[in-house]
């Protein structure tokens, strides 16, 4: 338990210094967002995939089990919508807010810092699961656009090519020249903490305040969703690793993505903004339980 605390306490100190940079040297969130996003998560993900350990057989049923998760919370979601007459723009950032957890800029490092390097290749999983939801799905399911559009969106971006990539290295076992594979490590060690300075940035510039919504909005996210995830990962017969990982990706609190997605295709960007702060102070208290419980 106390190792589960270590690691909360690192994770939290780097989000801490990167609100703290953020009011005293004006730390731009949209520089390290567009470090992160086009350079440094490509380069972790095509190194993880790369050297991975994981099996064909884990990673597919870590994929159809987000899969599953993702379909029934979008159902929960309808059906609160319908039977609660939600507005439509509340029903919009209840369903972002609860499809998308923050498995990146927080689920990877913790997972990194709890359960090591052989956790770290199924988040990874998870994690472009997830991103194929962030940028493909979602967008098109907030604006109303075909999916189609979505994905044409998501094959724009280098996490997809990276992760091709990386698979690719390791289905033909190929060999980078000059050391490449080194400079790519590299660079995939750098995204964590730069994701974890980022989350902080983000959060120092939004205003915290919880009302009924942002209360439900936490519940689904960091405790409807966990629960999800472990019954699927049971229909799944997923154990060990693979289970703990997939409940743990599912418990974290709102992508910080996701008031991107809300202001440009839809939704309440107010809500979802202050959704994002309740959960990520909230999930300092419930992911370590879920850690406990799942130990």
């Amino acid at each position: 338990m106390i190792a589960f605390f270590s690691a909360i306490v690192s994770v939290s100190f780097i989000i801490l210094l990167g609100a703290i940079a953020a009011r005293t040297i004006s730390l731009e969130a949209k520089a390290l967002s567009q470090l992160s996003v086009y350079i440094l998560a490509p380069a972790l993900v095509a190194d993880g995939l790369y050297r991975t350990t994981l099996s064909l057989q884990s990673a597919i049923s870590l994929l159809l089990s987000f899969a599953l998760i993702s379909v029934i919370l979008y159902g929960i979601i309808w059906i609160l919508g319908y039977y609660l007459k939600l507005p439509t723009l509340t029903r919009k950032s209840l369903l972002a807010t609860t499809l998308l957890p923050n498995n990146g800029n927080l689920g990877l490092p913790l997972i990194a810092f709890t359960l090591g390097d052989a956790g770290l290749e199924r988040a990874i999983i998870y994690m472009i699961g997830s991103s194929i939801l962030l940028f493909g799905i979602i967008p098109a399911l907030l604006a109303g656009h075909s999916l189609s559009s979505g994905f044409r969106f998501t094959l724009k971006l280098p996490l997809v090519w990276a992760m091709l990539a990386g698979l690719s290295l390791r289905f033909f076992d190929l060999k980078l020249p000059f050391q490449l594979d080194t400079a790519i490590a590299q660079l995939g060690k750098a995204a964590i903490p730069i994701a974890l300075l980022l989350l902080g940035v983000q959060l120092a510039s939004t205003r915290f305040g919880v009302g009924r919504y942002e209360t439900v909005a936490s519940g689904l996210r960091l405790g409807v969703a966990p629960l999800v995830a472990y019954g699927v990962g049971k229909l799944f017969h997923l154990t060990g690793l693979d289970l703990q990982v997939l409940v743990l990706q599912s418990a974290m609190p709102v992508a910080v993505n996701t008031i991107v997605l809300v202001t440009e295709f839809g939704g309440d960007s107010v809500k979802v903004a202050r959704t994002i702060v309740t959960t990520t102070l909230a999930s300092l208290l419930t992911i370590p339980c879920i850690l406990w419980l799942g130990s």
